[in-house]
């Protein structure tokens, strides 16, 4: 498990602009009168402590870190390359290569073997006070510190187990903070373990509980996508990770670069979170490209709008036209017109409005970041909370309590110490979570006004 710390921090206009820290060392810090008189900025730091965990989660977080170097212009020695004032305004001291300090890396010595209860209870839980140990240590090098970013993935045993155990952990020791995870969902049709719906059962179970936000990676949607709209014949893992990390630099865009919406974690969780429990959304991006194609077309904002909300364009394999959205959020990144864009999301939700519920008004908001992706003009990324992530949920449960029925492979999990009422809980914590979803798909704004009547009526009784 990699410890990585990072600082996302966003500028807010102001009267004076005060040096922004290094990502590299021949970067000095800039006066105020080297920054350009025509805007003038005041900095609001606000860090967020970046944990990749298992095998999956340092892939994805290795290719992560890839495409915020090429967009912060910091080359692999971690030197600022950049010479866009925003580029320069953020380097004032200190190598970025420095993020990757070894002491920060934390290494068992023998893997989890695809078992969450390895994970958890057993290889996982020896390791994991040394790893909460860099943890505490970056956290109090922080100046404001606003939460934890975690990567990892639900199917194996380290990211799953041991990642799940870790944010637990975290939560105990600072519940005050935000918590997001880029969590990986396993699939029947891209599966290296029959174990994989216990393993992600049982996160979810963890996730529910102690994540405040989940953006749901699903490697079933992310091959399909390779296949059928990028058309390679023979995707490999790098090509999924390249979809991932463009989608996570959008994501992230906002934490990063200037702007209105979603500037912190918290925000975000305020506009995409109308129930607390109901915090696993579902990510698109567009333009979809191949990794290291230079040869796409030049998409224009109704296109890109359409795409992005195109269920072919979604990480998850779950289709948002069989449920509704709660909430969503979009943030464009390029130059383009603001009017322009809210005109294209107004039109989408008025041609579309039978899949947003009708009793949260104004639930979808947008942004546009001037700032495109390296080697795009512009481009999109979505955060929907669709109850229709019910059928992804349903089918890992359906999975699992085919096998927990017949207690196939549980002798694995009760080796390591674990209780069958354990999966008896994370079972039903699913179930629980599938019929909520369910329940607010159903529901219509003068039912909610039936629900309030009903309670006023009851309280009166009593």
């Amino acid at each position: 498990m990699w410890i990585i710390f990072t600082i996302y921090s966003h500028l807010i206009e102001g009267e004076q602009a005060r040096p922004l820290f290094s990502l590299g060392p021949h970067c000095p810090p800039r006066s105020p009168s080297s920054i350009p008189s025509s805007r003038t900025y005041e900095v609001t730091m606000r860090e967020i402590l970046h944990v990749q965990g298992g095998q999956c989660g340092n892939q994805i977080g290795a290719k992560f870190w890839e495409v915020v170097c090429d967009e912060h212009g910091i080359d692999p020695t971690g030197r600022c390359t950049g010479s866009s004032d925003l580029q320069l305004e953020r380097c004032s001291h200190g190598p970025y290569g420095q993020i990757f300090r070894p002491d920060n890396f934390v290494f068992g010595q023998s893997g989890a073997g695809n078992n969450w209860a390895k994970g958890h209870y057993t290889e996982g839980a020896e390791l994991i006070d040394a790893v909460l140990d860099v943890v505490r240590k970056e956290a109090e090098n922080c100046d404001c510190l606003q939460g934890f970013q975690v990567c990892h993935s639900l199917g194996g045993g380290t990211g799953s187990g041991m990642g799940t155990l870790l944010i637990s952990k975290i939560r105990e020791e600072y519940p005050d903070r935000m918590m997001l995870t880029f969590s990986v969902f396993p699939s029947p049709k891209v599966s290296d373990t029959v174990v994989e719906p216990y393993n992600a059962t049982l996160s979810v179970h963890q996730l529910v509980e102690n994540a405040d936000e989940c953006m749901v990676l699903d490697n079933e949607a992310l091959y399909d996508i390779c296949f059928r709209t990028l058309k390679l014949t023979t995707p490999s893992f790098g090509d999924l990770n390249h979809l991932i990390s463009a989608t996570m630099s959008g994501v992230t865009c906002c934490l990063r670069f200037p702007g209105q919406l979603n500037s912190d974690l918290r925000k975000l969780a305020v506009n995409l979170i109308p129930f607390p429990r109901l915090h696993f959304f579902m990510v698109g991006f567009a333009p979809l490209t191949s990794r290291g194609s230079q040869q796409y077309r030049a998409l224009t904002v109704p296109e890109l709008t359409q795409q992005m909300w195109d269920s072919k364009n979604m990480m998850c394999a779950a289709d948002p036209r069989h449920g509704r959205y709660l909430t969503a959020s979009a943030m464009f990144r390029g130059k383009m017109s603001t009017k322009e864009v809210d005109e294209q999301m107004i039109n989408v939700q008025n041609k579309n409005s039978s899949y947003f519920v009708e009793w949260i008004p104004n639930n979808v908001k947008s942004s546009v970041c001037d700032i495109p992706p390296t080697g795009l003009s512009m481009s999109s990324t979505f955060i929907g909370n669709s109850t229709s992530i019910q059928e992804m949920f349903r089918r890992v449960s359906e999975q699992f309590t085919a096998m927990f029925r017949r207690k196939a492979f549980l002798h694995w999990y009760t080796g390591e110490g674990m209780d069958e009422m354990e999966f008896t809980e994370a079972e039903s914590n699913m179930n629980d979570l599938v019929s909520e979803y369910q329940q607010y798909q159903d529901a219509t704004a003068d039912e909610e006004g039936e629900y309030e009547d009903e309670e006023e009526m009851a309280q009166e009784e009593m």
